[in-house]
């Protein structure tokens, strides 16, 4: 059994949540992905994504139902900055970000700092 990169199934759960428009039930969810996992697995996985404020939670019956807390850009933004704030370089760091951008994504990253294209 392969091991999957860390964070990757939090990854995949968000993107269920995000594409759904009503709250989810761990079965729900697991229904939706596309792997072989547990039902207790899902339900672990959902609930650290409530802790973690990325994931809403209700009342459904016995189980609880999920909505995706945060959008996709939010929670990129939440994981640029984590990862910026994790080096003593952060110039360098960034530098390095800014350097492997595509001219489109350079152009964007302009008009939001409220410079010129």
């Amino acid at each position: 059994m392969s091991r999957r990169p860390d964070g990757a199934l939090e990854r995949d759960i968000m993107e269920v949540l995000w594409r759904s428009d009503e709250p989810l039930t761990p079965g729900e969810v697991l229904e939706r992905l596309d792997v072989d996992l547990a039902y207790t697995t899902v339900m672990t996985v959902l609930g650290r994504l409530h802790e973690k404020g990325r994931a809403l939670r209700e009342q459904r019956g016995r189980a609880f139902a999920y909505t995706a807390a945060v959008s996709e850009s939010e929670l990129a933004g939440v994981q640029m900055n984590a990862v910026l704030a994790s080096t003593t370089d952060r110039e360098g760091a960034l530098g390095g970000f800014i350097g492997g951008l595509s001219r489109r994504d350079r152009a964007a990253l302009r008009r939001l700092l409220g410079g010129t294209e």
